[in-house]
């Protein structure tokens, strides 16, 4: 009973999302429209600067890092609820896994700030 529930979920929200892509109003973007506006005359550099390819390495090394954080927060509230032994185990396998990670992106060079 509960599949068949979550499969007619699933199913009207495909069906939503691909009668909303049929509906909703297209945007056709163009030369012009994308190009920056200066009083009528052609730019005369790009508007678009260059993105710094490392400083989105580093935050996203920061986003799963503060992910891992917050999961490993709530093992604090599990201490009371399960033996030291199976308790110490997921943690210290949590940690090694983190750990592993942390030397895979610094053997990488992907913690490093000089290019």
């Amino acid at each position: 009973m509960m599949m068949l529930l979550f499969f007619f979920t699933f199913l009207i929200g495909l069906i939503l999302t691909m009668v909303l892509n049929l509906v909703s109003k297209k945007t056709f973007s163009d030369r012009e429209k994308s190009s920056p506006f200066e009083c009528g005359f052609d730019p005369k550099n790009s508007a678009r600067l260059p993105f710094s390819l490392h400083f989105f390495l580093i935050a996203i090394i920061f986003l799963i890092f503060d992910v891992e954080i917050t999961l490993l927060l709530p093992l604090i509230m599990t201490i009371k609820l399960s033996n030291l032994m199976n308790f110490s185990t997921v943690s210290i396998g949590f940690i090694v896994i983190l750990l592993i990670g942390l030397y895979h992106e610094w053997n990488q060079g992907a913690l490093n700030w000089s290019i």
